[in-house]
């Protein structure tokens, strides 16, 4: 008799004590319909400050096939996802958000796909954004044509961390070792034949989302430096252009004051160009100073997180 593949279960969650039973709950009745698999579920516990461990370690006693990591502080969504591939044993691994927006259901699809048709890994996009308001769908938006440019990502607009891998796939990205860790961006650099599935995904069950827009956009700033030398390399062509604008301007000043005279006339204007340039000059000083810090964060080869306690 063969012996039983597992899945791996990958549930990041930071202060979400009422929506851990919810899901749980939900993961149990799929995994008696999928019984020709077995199941595990490992929790993390990014530096909750309400109940979350308390509810993860019932859960614990009760339920053999749950596992947490309790981070001693916030470490953010990218730790934990590491954290849970470390500790993951399965044949399959799987990211899933505990607010049951990513439905347990589209696991028995998702494996389909892995076994039958020989993908390696199955993942999930939205097209719609449901929930979202105008703001954030249009920076969200903008943010994916943005990754696809720059970073130049196959990554579908839309894609969710929601993804069914096989554990070749999950050895290539443990394989990498970086501090800055954005792991869309790893999924898409380690290769590998990815079924993209679309789907609507819908409101949260339980809680509200730990993702702001200020919050929003640090990650997508971490996203878009963390996969691509691009901004770099923008700020030299744009450096370069203004340069050519500057010498124009030059020649220009020098012929009107041999033809005209009176230099004085136009300084408005001119005060206005040395402003626009100088606004230029900073923002870009601030587009290196963000990548110099990704290299300061690097050689101090600090951990990327810090357990507390595990089961």
């Amino acid at each position: 008799m063969s012996k039983k593949e597992t899945i791996s279960i990958i549930v990041p969650c930071f202060n979400e004590e009422e929506a851990i039973p919810v899901f749980h709950k939900e993961i149990d009745k799929i995994s008696k319909e999928m019984d020709n698999l077995n199941f595990e579920l490992i929790f993390i516990d990014d530096g909750s400050k309400d109940n979350t461990l308390r509810v993860l370690k019932e859960l614990n006693k009760k339920d053999q096939r749950v596992h947490y990591i309790s981070f001693t502080k916030n470490f953010g969504k990218e730790a934990g996802m590491l954290a849970g591939l470390r500790k993951s044993s399965g044949d399959y691994v799987a990211f899933m958000d505990v607010d049951l927006q990513d439905p347990p259901e589209m696991l028995k699809t998702m494996y389909h796909y892995l076994k039958e048709d020989y993908y390696d890994c199955c993942a999930l996009y939205t097209k719609s954004h449901e929930g979202y308001n105008i703001i954030r769908k249009g920076l969200t938006n903008i943010w994916y044509r943005l990754i696809t440019k720059l970073a130049k990502s196959k990554e579908k607009p839309g894609a969710r961390d929601f993804r069914l891998m096989t554990r070749q796939m999950v050895d290539s990205i443990l394989s990498m070792n970086e501090y800055n860790r954005y792991m869309k961006g790893m999924f898409d650099y380690v290769g590998y034949n990815t079924k993209w599935i679309s789907y609507e995904a819908p409101n949260r069950k339980v809680g509200k989302s730990k993702f702001n827009l200020r919050k929003l956009i640090k990650y997508a700033i971490e996203g878009i430096t963390s996969t691509s030398t691009a901004p770099l390399l923008l700020s030299t062509y744009i450096g370069l252009f203004f340069c050519l604008i500057a010498f124009i301007a030059v020649i220009v000043i020098i012929v009107k004051t041999i033809v005209w005279g009176d230099p004085a006339t136009g300084w408005p204007s001119m005060a206005c160009i040395v402003l626009f340039v100088s606004g230029v000059q900073l923002f870009f000083l601030g587009v290196i100073g963000t990548y110099i810090s990704k290299i300061y964060l690097e050689v101090k080869n600090r951990p990327i997180y810090i357990i507390k306690e595990e089961e």
